[in-house]
């Protein structure tokens, strides 16, 4: 009798660790906005945009140029170090504009002082395969499911604000600026088809779904309002 009821608490027991191990919470794809470092300072570094580091730290890109007073078409330099908050003391400003003075040469050439301005009527899907991570406070876009090599589109007529790999979590990312208001990102290509500077029509192919900086094969998309991330379900027209 004994032996049998051994045997039962083991059985029961096996099949309570199957039935948790079934049941973990699903592995998501996170990107994260990045904290403001302490002392509130940012240095360039090669590939940066003035765009892709607001994007790091969820900033809305016109504030950190304002902040650092720079101009349209925002050119930063490598090294140069930038106010990731309001400029409030003489002594931080002064390091700023030494820092600007010493720096190295653009990152990206400047071609034209022209930034997109229209408003969007209608936002296109970026992908055609099914969302299979939705937007939450983890996860600050949709992933859309697909095969290695499928085309990403893109989502609005706009300019490329940053082609690279340099923000962490992101693999080989896309951000187009639609206006002064809306940006859209395309994480975790396998191959980039566009540059920085690049005018970007509607439903024009950018990009070929990867896994870039992730485990599984998907786009991760998200749109920015104001540096501010919006669930871009709310913005894609419905599926028919």
């Amino acid at each position: 009798m004994n032996k049998f009821f051994l045997w039962l608490g083991i059985s029961l027991s096996l099949a309570g660790c199957t039935f948790i191990s079934d049941n973990y919470a699903p592995v998501i794809d996170v990107n994260t906005i990045e904290t403001i470092p302490k002392a509130g300072l940012y240095r360039v570094k090669t590939d940066d945009t003035l765009y892709s580091i607001a994007w790091r730290y969820g900033l809305d890109y016109k504030s950190l140029a304002a902040w650092n007073h720079i101009p349209p078409p925002y050119a930063i330099k490598i090294d140069q170090l930038l106010s990731l908050k309001p400029v409030k003391t003489h002594k931080i400003q002064k390091t700023l504009s030494s820092s600007a003075k010493s720096t190295a040469p653009t990152t990206t050439p400047v071609v034209t002082t022209k930034e997109p301005s229209v408003a969007v009527a209608l936002w296109l899907w970026p992908a055609n395969g099914h969302v299979i991570g939705k937007f939450s406070s983890q996860n600050k876009g949709i992933n859309i499911g697909g095969k290695l090599g499928d085309p990403i589109y893109a989502t609005a007529p706009g300019k490329v604000v940053y082609s690279g790999e340099g923000l962490r979590g992101y693999g080989k990312l896309i951000i187009l600026k639609h206006n002064a208001t809306y940006l859209s990102a395309y994480a975790h290509n396998d191959t980039i088809l566009v540059q920085n500077g690049d005018w970007i029509t509607a439903g024009q192919k950018i990009a070929e779904m990867g896994k870039t900086g992730t485990q599984k094969i998907m786009l991760h998309f998200e749109i920015r309002r104001q540096g501010k991330p919006v669930n871009p379900l709310i913005y894609l027209q419905s599926k028919k």
